[in-house]
């Protein structure tokens, strides 16, 4: 329904495009007012808030580079703050680093880690203390923290991987408020980072049992869904929305 999420105030990090775009866009379309993160791109950013607000909704853009701590932070409670407090947390942002484990560089290992996994534990902290009893935090994963089915993306899966354990152990400690904790795994997505016409489509496509990308909002949908009152009896667990390519 259209109204699952009316009066509730969300957070989406790295929500200035691709799939944090249509999730945050998602949200808007269910009622929410939406606060999204962005690195770099103030432009994009603004164009998400301008549609948002087209649907209805109140949004606004928070500059933040979730590989720095007090930065993560910093924007939770900055969204908090500016929305009037905080029901549903998305941490969505993240980045990709290829290259075999034998000659990846540090800096690539560091910043995946900062980013895909520390920035995802700081961020749910900081909204502990806004989310109120029955609130939501979805993490977004990806089919590759549980099948790895090409070479040079160990270190990346690893951090998604890492986020399906953290899933499950949060959804433990938050359990008695009622606040449910779960991840949403995207396949192979349409965006501006992975094209569905691009060089590595057709390997992909491979393993897709629909033979087609997804699209940010089928992650969107499956975000909403878990943020809304019909996912209230699930936690500590995943949506897969890969078009079968892990099936």
């Amino acid at each position: 329904m259209m109204s699952d999420l009316r009066g509730k105030r969300a957070l989406v990090t790295g929500g200035s495009r691709g799939i944090g775009a249509g999730i945050a866009e998602a949200l808007a379309k269910a009622g929410a007012d939406v606060a999204v993160t962005y690195e770099t791109s103030a432009g994009r950013s603004g164009e998400v808030v301008a549609r948002i607000e087209r649907l209805g909704g109140r949004g606004f853009a928070i500059q933040a580079d979730s590989a720095d701590p007090a930065a993560v932070r910093r924007s939770v409670d900055e969204a908090a703050e500016t929305l009037g407090g905080l029901d549903i947390l998305v941490n969505n942002a993240g980045i990709g680093r290829a290259g075999p484990v034998a000659e990846i560089p540090l800096a690539d290992i560091d910043a995946l880690l900062n980013v895909n996994v520390r920035a995802v534990v700081l961020a749910s902290q900081a909204a502990l203390s806004h989310l109120p009893d029955g609130g939501r935090i979805v993490s977004i994963g990806s089919t590759l923290a549980e099948r790895v089915p090409f070479g040079g993306l160990t270190v990346y899966s690893l951090t998604k991987s890492a986020l399906v354990s953290f899933n499950k152990g949060l959804a433990r400690e938050l359990g008695p408020r009622g606040i449910t904790v779960n991840l949403v795994h995207p396949g192979s997505t349409d965006t501006d980072a992975n094209p569905a016409t691009g060089p590595n489509a057709e390997a992909q496509l491979g393993f897709n049992a629909l033979g087609r990308f997804g699209k940010p909002e089928d992650v969107g949908a499956a975000v909403v869904f878990l943020a809304g009152p019909s996912g209230r009896q699930i936690t500590g667990s995943a949506i897969t929305v890969d078009g079968g390519a892990n099936a």
